[in-house]
């Protein structure tokens, strides 16, 4: 391929950036917040052998480096305004590749409501490398932040836990053998996140929120340091899959790499005893399941989790972390 850096953008993204992009001719976007709303900003970089597999389809690549954004931001109940791409693309990276790309990327960003505004372009002797900030709004002084959780709150989470980390392990060939269903299902979790973006109204209720990216045993422990509370997380009672169930009934190490392993991109919340069955319906309202999994108490970052055997259960180690 032997576009230049201008015809690289004006061929495969300026079609799809937005208003605020000013058709990605100039090096700023254009964006006015909406009246009466705090902005988000949340950023994300992906790097291929790290965060997907560089054989990866280039369409899941972009959809999954616009979706673990879009997640923070749907922790938050932001609606999304736009984002900005930083792109480092190695030698030998052809014509197909980027049309499937910013295909993929378009499509999401049409279905969030999220459209590219700007971003840059490098070549990188290193692996396929990208970075997404993405911008979002939503009522002043209304973000449930990670450290608003409180003694007494009911600790939820959305969708189904695990299921990516298990899939993750299958693709490198750590898992018992599954039925092609189970295998696929927890497969397509790993590539393809699902953010929760339909939770802003339920999370109107929560003192507390933040996705789980790196894992849910330790991003519950970060919340709960964060906000400088205790807590208690149960197991048993965590929404798992049948599938998730199926690795487990399987490989009881399997629990492990569900409770700590990362790629959820599920919501976590702190929310009042009083507001959880107003929590409950506005998360039914908009199709997502949520599930209570414990609570929060008085004391210093402290959390106790529970094994699905009703046994205190400990992990060596309780999130993902790439340091």
């Amino acid at each position: 391929m032997s576009l230049s850096e201008d015809e690289l953008i004006a061929r495969y993204f300026a079609p799809i950036a937005g208003e605020a992009g000013l058709a990605l001719k100039d090096d700023v976007a254009r964006l006015t917040p909406p009246l009466g709303r705090d902005l988000v900003v949340t950023a994300d970089a992906l790097v291929a052998g790290v965060h997907f597999f560089a054989d990866d389809p280039a369409e899941s690549i972009a959809a999954k480096a616009l979706r673990v954004n879009l997640s923070d931001l749907a922790s938050k109940g932001a609606e999304p305004l736009g984002f900005l791409l930083a792109l480092a693309l190695p030698r030998g990276v052809t014509a197909p590749w980027l049309e499937a790309f910013a295909r993929g990327l378009g499509e999401d960003a049409r279905a969030y409501g999220c459209p590219l505004i700007g971003g840059d372009t490098v070549h990188t002797p290193g692996p396929l490398t990208l970075s997404i900030t993405a911008l979002g709004a939503l009522p002043s002084a209304a973000m449930p932040a990670r450290t608003g959780a409180r003694a007494g709150d009911a600790i939820f989470v959305s969708g189904t836990i695990g299921d990516a980390a298990l899939g993750l392990a299958l693709r490198l060939g750590r898992g018992p053998a599954l039925s092609e269903a189970h295998r696929s299902e927890l497969i397509g979790r790993y590539m393809m996140p699902q953010p929760r973006m339909g939770l802003a109204a339920a999370l109107a209720h929560a003192h507390a929120a933040m996705d789980v990216s790196d894992g849910l045993v330790g991003d519950l422990a970060k919340m709960l340091k964060a906000s400088g509370v205790c807590g208690v997380l149960d197991l048993g009672a965590a929404p798992f899959s049948a599938a998730a169930r199926g690795f487990f009934a399987l490989d009881p190490g399997g629990i492990e790499i569900a409770a700590t392993g990362g790629d959820d991109y599920e919501i976590l919340a702190a929310v009042p005893k009083a507001e959880a069955p107003a929590f409950a319906a506005a998360a039914a309202a908009a199709g997502v399941a949520v599930c209570a999994i414990g609570a929060v108490s008085e004391g210093e970052g402290e959390l106790r989790v529970v094994g699905l055997d009703g046994a205190p259960a400990r992990f060596a180690r309780g999130a993902y972390s790439h340091f």
